[in-house]
């Protein structure tokens, strides 16, 4: 693991769920399980982090940018332990192409909710090791698959605040002609923040979720 990505490391032993989201999973046991892969890797501008684009044709969250990830399958095993990691990798070699061999799992971070979805999801951190050919697999379900540099997601520039319409606010980043939003501009942000990469940024700046490059 290069030196650069120990911050991101350590948050496995130091960040609670209550520091990632103030929407923790509900009491007694209610909620779907989940995971999703936040991987890093050496990208030509240094380091960077893999995402990827919903369909445009999807039910729920169409079109919004997301890391690789999805619901536990049964063969996934133990939600509680190992599940989540298994399920991350197979849900992202599902929708990227990505070799799974490539990609060294870190850990998982502490559970969070998305009540919108009902859905328990455990982000799992990942070091790519090896990195492999990546696009979207599916067009039905993955418009495009996309690597950010940490650079880009760093720089105040590309820093606001999203306005979803029912008046909901949070963080965002303006990438790749994106607009990332939600609970992965959420985990993004914190573990900037945690892991001390954090730039100051103008947080009145305002943008609808239409927003186009």
């Amino acid at each position: 693991m290069p030196g650069w990505l120990a911050p991101v490391a350590r948050l496995l032993d130091t960040v609670q769920g209550r520091q990632l989201s103030s929407f923790l999973p509900p009491a007694g046991g209610h909620g779907r399980p989940a995971a999703v892969l936040v991987l890093f890797g050496d990208g030509a501008d240094g380091p960077e982090l893999l995402l990827m684009e919903r369909a445009g044709g999807l039910r729920s969250h169409a079109g919004q940018p997301s890391f690789p990830g999805g619901a536990l399958d049964p063969e996934d095993g133990d939600p509680e332990t190992t599940g989540p990691l298994r399920a991350a990798l197979r849900e992202a070699e599902e929708e990227t192409g990505l070799e799974p061999a490539g990609v060294q799992v870190l850990g998982a971070l502490p559970r969070l909710y998305i009540p919108v979805s009902d859905f328990v999801v455990t982000p799992v951190l990942g070091w790519w090791r090896e990195p492999s050919p990546v696009d979207a697999v599916d067009l039905a379900e993955t418009a495009r698959v996309f690597t950010v540099p940490v650079a880009d997601l760093t720089d105040p520039a590309n820093r606001a605040i999203a306005v979803h319409p029912s008046g909901h606010q949070g963080p965002a980043f303006l990438v790749e002609s994106a607009l990332v939003w939600g609970f992965t501009a959420g985990v993004i942000d914190r573990i900037l923040h945690f892991a001390g990469w954090e730039r100051p940024w103008d947080r009145t700046r305002r943008v609808p979720l239409d927003w186009r490059s």
